[in-house]
């Protein structure tokens, strides 16, 4: 059974069991009615106590409903009647409960949590706003700024940021069931959330600044303004009449193309590693080696160090290993100022530096980070494969060469593999796990668990140039350089993205990441004859002309003190190539730019998948969303399309 009810002397024991995280399904919801009925029906009982089995409270609704007809049972309904029961509720919290959960343990009449239990109303994430009577009782148990913080930016907080805002009564110190009863036979007549007063005395100037700061960073996504705009009316109207309104909120999201994506992408990130050799048993992982201690290998190690893993980072002489082990330092001293490691010494004694690759003897996997140039990636794998222990794996970080090229100098190529980081390494959420044509079963699941221990999404590619997220990209920026030659400026394609819901423009991102990198890649692919069909050189001349972007202070845009601004020098650039190309360069629509964009994105895309690159659209849409900023509310270039019928 889903619900079941034991009692404890005169304290019923109400436990969710609806594994794996106790979602609030028609099952649990039928089964909290009747539990209410039975409770109240039963003169030997005095207080109840809702508890979960396994390892969490409930963790939200079970999100596969959300595209059925809804069947009764409503949370809504079910929530009402437990705050309207004779009788006093406790909720038990460990885990986490998050959105339809924490409704549940707000309308229980009292609140005790385990010291490592999490709590949020994270629904904006999927498009929606809470749907249960959130957006009314949290600002009834909780400030007004810490309600809206939680319902309109979606992060949960720890048992101890809930019990001084008073969300829960209590922290539990030893076994959370039995003090949970404690708290239950202690309540002398229930406490209903919806019968106390909005928390304190509001503070106006406090939430506007909130709300507007929340605004900016929705860039389009409704649920989030939506959700601002429920928590006035919680604050403001009567609670029916807000319980009302917020029902008729979620109801309209829940059907909206944005939720539709967000849930797309919501279940596609947890299917990317269902490829049957991601299941194999893995190798023993717990010592990694990190070859450059760059932007990037300093990135990945500080990931891994982060996650547990021991590091060893190697550099090819004394001054450039300092700086590597610097920049690590540097983000381990961030992160643990921002409370995210406890305990610092522990992480850095876990560290090793040196110059020599026989440091590596002993790791379990090696990830190469070294620059972005075949020979150089080459040498470095016949170097490894000399020194390390023939089952230890050896990874390249390399984001377009031929892995297969580079596994071919090992004497067993079986134990090579690509793995793709995004920088900030350390941050982004994305790794694309590339495999070579002899890439053994376990080597896969080894990459595949390391990329869950690190806290990414892994999402498996094979090999071509640029694997899923780059060769994409490339189309990307081609047709951004295209738009230029047809009359568009690098102002209006910038925008016209960021009103689209990019965080970052494709010229500024450029300028942002360095204009020399790909400048690299396209004279190798140059070189190779991989580039057919018109050549747009624009890029390529403000390279040569030492524009490499910010790090220069001028590329597609000149950068000073006083900000960002248009160049002059660009513009004459995109003039004379229009002119060598025999392009009149007339005005360009900003309503124009967009589809260009995205159907140069959507073609490449359908090519990646029909070559077999990537295994699924849904992967697809996974890397574009993790890996390159595409609006989580789009829900990726070939999902995008099928919304708007493309």
């Amino acid at each position: 059974m889903s619900v079941s009810i034991d009692k404890q002397d005169r304290v019923a024991v109400v436990t969710i069991d609806n594994p794996p995280v106790n979602a609030s399904s028609q099952a649990v919801r039928a089964g909290l009615l009747e539990a209410v009925a039975a409770t109240e029906a039963d003169a030997d009982i005095d207080a109840v106590v809702l508890a979960c089995a396994g390892r969490t409270f409930v963790a939200g609704a079970d999100v596969r409903e959300f595209d059925k007809p809804p069947v009764e049972p409503h949370l809504p309904d079910v929530i009402a009647a437990i705050e309207s029961a004779s009788k006093p509720w406790v909720a038990a919290i460990h885990g986490t409960a998050l959105g339809g959960g924490l409704e549940l343990a707000m309308g229980c009449h009292a609140r005790i949590a385990d010291a490592k239990a999490r709590m949020g109303l994270p629904e904006v994430t999927l498009g929606l706003v809470p749907g249960a009577g959130g957006t009314v009782r949290l600002p009834r148990l909780v400030t007004a700024e810490l309600a809206l913080k939680m319902i309109a930016g979606g992060k949960p907080i720890s048992a101890k940021a809930a019990l001084e805002a008073r969300l829960i009564d209590a922290i539990a110190t030893g076994d959370l069931l039995e003090e949970a009863v404690a708290l239950a036979v202690e309540q002398a007549a229930p406490r209903r959330t919806l019968g106390k007063a909005v928390v304190g005395a509001i503070n106006a100037d406090a939430f506007d600044k909130t709300a507007s700061g929340l605004r900016r960073k929705a860039r389009g996504q409704a649920s989030i303004g939506a959700a601002i705009d429920a928590v006035e009316r919680g604050l403001h109207l009567p609670a029916d009449a807000a319980l009302a309104e917020e029902r008729a909120t979620f109801l309209a999201l829940k059907a909206s193309d944005q939720a539709r994506a967000l849930r797309h992408i919501f279940f596609a990130e947890r299917a990317t590693l269902a490829d049957p050799r991601a299941k194999q048993a893995p190798r023993p992982v717990t010592r990694i080696g990190v070859i450059g201690g760059g932007t990037m290998g300093a990135g990945i190690a500080s990931a891994c160090l982060m996650r547990g893993f021991h590091v060893m980072l190697i550099e090819r002489d004394e001054a450039s290993l300092e700086a590597g082990a610097n920049r690590v330092r540097g983000t381990l001293d961030s992160s643990a100022k921002r409370g995210l490691l406890p305990d610092l010494d522990a992480v850095v004694a876990r560290f090793g530096t040196a110059t020599d690759y026989a440091a590596l003897a002993d790791a379990d996997l090696v990830v190469e980070a070294v620059f972005e140039d075949m020979e150089v990636k080459k040498q470095v794998f016949a170097k490894l494969d000399t020194v390390t222990k023939p089952d230890a794996i050896l990874a390249t970080n390399t984001s377009y060469l031929d892995v297969n090229a580079i596994a071919a100098v090992l004497s067993d190529p079986s134990r090579a593999i690509g793995l793709h980081f995004f920088s900030p390494a350390h941050i982004m959420k994305l790794l694309e796990i590339v495999l070579p044509n002899a890439v053994s079963e376990d080597v896969v699941a080894t990459a595949a668990k390391l990329s869950k221990s690190l806290g990414k999404i892994g999402v498996l590619s094979g090999v071509c140039d640029g694997f899923i997220g780059n060769r994409i990209m490339s189309a990307y920026r081609s047709e951004a350089d295209r738009l230029l030659i047809d009359g568009a400026t690098p102002e209006q394609v910038d925008t016209a993205m960021r009103d689209y819901g990019f965080p970052i423009g494709v010229f500024e991102m450029q300028d942002m990441a360095g204009l020399d990198i790909a400048w690299a890649m396209r004279k190798r692919r140059l070189a190779e004859g991989k580039i057919t069909g018109p050549y747009i050189r624009m890029a390529d001349r403000l390279c040569e002309m030492g524009r490499f972007g910010r790090k220069t202070g001028a590329g597609w845009y000149d950068y000073s003190d006083a900000g960002t601004q248009p160049s002059e020098v660009v513009m004459s650039i995109i003039a004379e190539e229009r002119q060598a190309m025999g392009a009149e360069g007339s005005s360009f629509a900003d309503a124009d730019v967009m589809p260009r964009i995205l159907g140069a994105m959507t073609r490449e895309a359908e090519a990646v998948l029909a070559e077999g690159i990537a295994r699924s659209a849904d992967d697809i849409d996974v890397v574009m969303v993790n890996g390159y900023s595409f609006p989580r509310w789009k829900g990726g270039p070939m999902f995008a399309a099928r919304i708007n019928g493309g």
